[in-house]
């Protein structure tokens, strides 16, 4: 089953999460052969991935704003471990300072005037939130 937004279940669990301190965002990414805009969107016809660049050139001014930064972005290559079928054609890493910027960012009237190119680009979705510390690399010798 495809999922390209959060159901309210979802996204009650993101918010009740008591901490506060930064989090990293795993997107999954899974873009559609042609972007399906809603009909008589004055948006000119593309592929999945033309509108999802149209949604990153609307978003990286807002993830600076909220204090947001992307920090990996990768070609989904061979998935080892998945339901049979699972692909995925990019992961992104995505930072925040807390989950209320997040928040923020998502519900702000500059999000919900790009937010249709990310709808059109998807076939399907995964955004997971994390918490945690880098792992810093062995010491060397």
């Amino acid at each position: 089953m495809s999922a390209i937004h959060p159901n309210e279940a979802q996204l009650q669990a993101f918010l009740a999460e008591a901490e506060d301190g930064p989090i990293v965002m795993i997107n999954l990414l899974r873009y559609r052969e042609k972007a399906d805009y809603e009909a008589g969107a004055a948006e000119a016809p593309c592929t999945g991935q033309e509108a999802y660049g149209r949604y990153s050139d609307g978003v990286m001014p807002l993830l600076a704003k909220h204090g947001g930064r992307p920090i990996w972005m990768g070609l989904a290559r061979t998935t080892l471990i998945a339901p049979e079928g699972e692909t995925w054609d990019n992961a992104i890493l995505v930072e925040y300072p807390t989950r209320k910027a997040f928040i923020e960012m998502t519900t702000s009237p500059e999000y919900q005037a790009i937010g249709h190119h990310r709808t059109a680009a998807l076939a399907d979705s995964r955004l997971i939130a994390t918490s945690g510390v880098l792992v810093p690399p062995p010491p060397a010798g």
